[in-house]
């Protein structure tokens, strides 16, 4: 037996979000993009509230906004909002970012929140063919294509932790590394997910409409999809980890795009001298970003002497980007030299204040130095960007040291959540805390008898870590109608998310209903590691 029948329950961060999508708003609605009636429970008020507040931690999670050329956010801004003046429905306020990631990719999120990877900017030709992405993903929206998903059931189930790579950097812990992030998983899968074929096919048809209608040539979607798919037939896992993982490319589609094209007036703007202009800088930096992503895996595979060779080309090439320091930062720690990472963190931070993983990794490495009051302030701001295990964990430690009891448990429920490492590490705080006084919220016991009449006992322990002595009070009608006392010790250890079975030593007969005869009730634990 391998699976603890009864969880652990915990209570989510998350839970204003939660319930909000738990309510529903039932039926089917008319799609005013394609004039349809769709199946679609959830309305409006759930695409703009779960929209809203996904778009910043989705954001944070993927690489932070790409900050050091802000005109070129205005101006995918700029073509993001002429383009949805054409959108049909007017209550969506739609907004438009650049990740800094060069992975190339975009997604937008239920209520138009937009978001345009840096890595995908350097492949497009011009104006029009960033019409054509922008115009794809305001569809998405406007068709209400992740409501319908969600309402159909395609979505993994809500509330889930999402565990996410950040930049690729191998730090001394796992939990640093794959950062458990406090995020529903709707958030994830809904800008992760590989939309159906009729989604696709609207959110081309009507993109490339809507370009038209804005004044671009819509000859730009068809000259995007043969690029996309050009690029899609020699790649590497990083293109498919992208775009193409949610958007594939297929001839069918340049296809139909060519059909759509031949449908709407001839002629628009293509842009192409305006976006080389707009984007000229983007370009003069590029081999700068490659270099860093050459760092970031020479760092994985703890290549040292190789990351920091290619990281400092990165910074002499753009000493502004905050990515070069954490990353530079990263590396030090992995040299055992904790003051000069701790400059390099600030310098990033000082760069730019808001991307959760520059203060979450300052203040791991402060609280590992004993700097307990810049630990708190970094790990706290971290958690104000994006809620994480492993800042919970080490929040509540330090609460935990100070004596804030009720504080400290707080951080630790919420960081118990993960299965990172830190979650463990927090479960066993909370563990230590509550196991002595509530042992039945940790493991679970009920009967079961056998052909022969005996009796057993399964026992299952819904944590993730290890007990031993698991004390149940036994109490039974014997077969005369006589209550019965009794205790059963199982010595263990019983590992973590197991089960076993114990024999009671125990016959009764003609036992009709076996929970009207005998309780089992959990009266003590103890932690076995």
């Amino acid at each position: 037996m391998n699976k603890a029948f009864i969880p652990v329950n915990g209570k989510s961060v998350w839970a204003p979000l939660l319930a909000l999508v738990l309510f529903s708003l039932g039926g089917c609605q008319m799609n005013p993009v394609t004039g349809e009636r769709n199946f679609q429970i959830y309305g409006s008020d759930w695409e703009q509230q779960v929209g809203g507040q996904m778009y910043a931690p989705m954001r944070q999670s993927q690489g932070g906004d790409f900050v050091i050329d802000p005109a070129l956010t205005a101006y995918v801004n700029e073509v993001g909002q002429r383009l949805a003046t054409q959108a049909r429905r007017k209550e969506l306020k739609y907004e438009f970012s650049i990740i800094n990631s060069s992975v190339p990719n975009a997604w937008c999120l239920p209520g138009g929140k937009v978001v345009v990877n840096r890595g995908l900017l350097t492949e497009l030709k011009s104006e029009a063919e960033l019409a054509a992405v922008l115009g794809h993903e305001i569809v998405h929206a406007d068709a209400a294509h992740g409501a319908r998903q969600q309402s159909t059931g395609m979505l993994a189930q809500i509330g889930a932790v999402a565990s996410m790579v950040i930049l690729g950097s191998k730090v001394e812990n796992q939990a640093a590394r794959e950062i458990a992030m406090l995020v529903p998983t709707v958030g994830a899968q809904l800008i992760m997910q590989k939309y159906g074929r009729d989604a696709e096919r609207e959110s081309d048809l009507y993109g490339t409409t809507y370009m038209s209608e804005a004044g671009y040539d819509p000859q730009g979607a068809v000259t995007l999809q043969e690029t996309f798919l050009r690029l899609s037939e020699g790649r590497n896992e990083d293109w498919l980890s992208g775009l193409f993982a949610s958007h594939p490319p297929s001839k069918e589609r340049v296809e139909n795009n060519r059909k759509t094209v031949a449908t709407l007036p001839a002629g628009g703007e293509s842009g192409r001298d305006k976006y080389e202009q707009k984007t000229a800088f983007l370009r003069r930096v590029e081999p700068a970003y490659k270099a860093y992503d050459v760092a970031a895996k020479a760092l994985s595979e703890n290549r040292l002497d190789d990351a920091q060779a290619s990281l400092s080309q990165a910074i002499k090439a753009e000493p502004r980007e905050p990515l070069f320091h954490a990353l530079q930062g990263d590396i030090l720690v992995q040299k055992k030299n904790p003051k000069q990472a701790l400059a390099a963190y600030e310098r990033s931070i000082k760069a730019y204040d808001a991307f959760f993983y520059t203060h979450l990794r300052k203040g791991q490495l402060e609280y590992q130095q004993k700097q307990r009051a810049p630990a708190r302030a970094n790990l706290e701001r971290s958690l104000q960007l994006l809620p994480t295990a492993e800042a919970h964990y080490l929040l509540g430690l330090l609460d935990r040291d100070e004596g804030q009891q009720q504080k400290a448990m707080a951080h630790f429920q919420a960081a118990s959540q993960s299965k990172s490492d830190s979650g463990r590490l927090a479960q066993r705080e909370v563990i230590l805390v509550d196991l002595p006084r509530n042992p039945a919220n940790y493991v679970a016991v009920r009967p079961a008898i056998d052909r022969s009449n005996q009796v057993w006992m399964q026992i299952g322990n819904g944590t993730d870590i290890a007990l031993k002595n698991i004390e149940v009070a036994v109490t039974w009608l014997d077969d005369s109608g006589q209550t019965r006392q009794g205790r059963k010790v199982y010595p263990g250890p019983l590992p973590g998310g197991k089960q076993d079975q114990v024999n009671l030593n125990l016959k009764l007969t003609g036992v009709q209903d076996l929970s009207q005869r005998i309780r089992l009730q959990v009266s003590a634990a103890e932690l076995a590691e």
